[in-house]
């Protein structure tokens, strides 16, 4: 029989295959500002509130974007082949993560004010159970797609270590 360090020692060693970093949806006041961009009150599709909020609110869009990349608050997920990571600061410090074999589900929830900012959350689940919450993700089911890709290649991968194992 085999045991997991005979599987991990025939793996290759951890790779980044993809870095997302979160938009200003990530923030309660980037998520305000996708509310009023999003309001739909005028006179016809092209002039209405939320456009001109949209553009009214531009210096404290800036600001948050600015805010998120400050040394203690800047924050990206990484995904490597794997686990997925939440690491923040500049130099790059592992602060939350999952294995891509802890989970079984991506759930995505937009959150008031993502929508119009293209952008949601992320959940990790095993069962009922939140593993692991990523927001603000631009574009939150490419990145969910691709987590589910690595995943499905690492349990592949596994599976046909532990068959070439047992062979031997």
């Amino acid at each position: 029989m085999t045991n997991d360090a005979e599987i991990a020692a025939a793996e290759l060693p951890e790779t980044a295959t993809m870095t997302v970093w979160p938009t200003i949806a990530a923030t309660a006041p980037g998520r305000l500002v996708g509310r009023w961009s999003a309001l739909e009150i005028g006179p016809g599709k092209f002039f209405t509130l939320g456009k001109l909020l949209a553009l009214v609110s531009i210096p404290v869009s800036l600001a948050v974007f600015v805010w998120q990349l400050l040394p203690y608050f800047c924050r990206r997920y990484a995904l490597t082949n794997r686990r997925i990571i939440v690491r923040k600061g500049l130099m790059p410090v592992d602060e939350h993560w999952i294995g891509l074999d802890e989970f079984d589900t991506v759930d995505i929830e937009v959150l008031p004010g993502q929508r119009w900012l293209h952008a949601g959350e992320l959940v990790f689940k095993r069962g009922d159970r939140e593993m692991l919450r990523l927001s603000g993700v631009s574009r939150p089911e490419v990145f969910r797609h691709v987590c589910q890709t690595a995943q499905n290649a690492l349990v592949s991968v596994r599976d046909a270590v532990r068959k070439e194992l047992v062979a031997v």
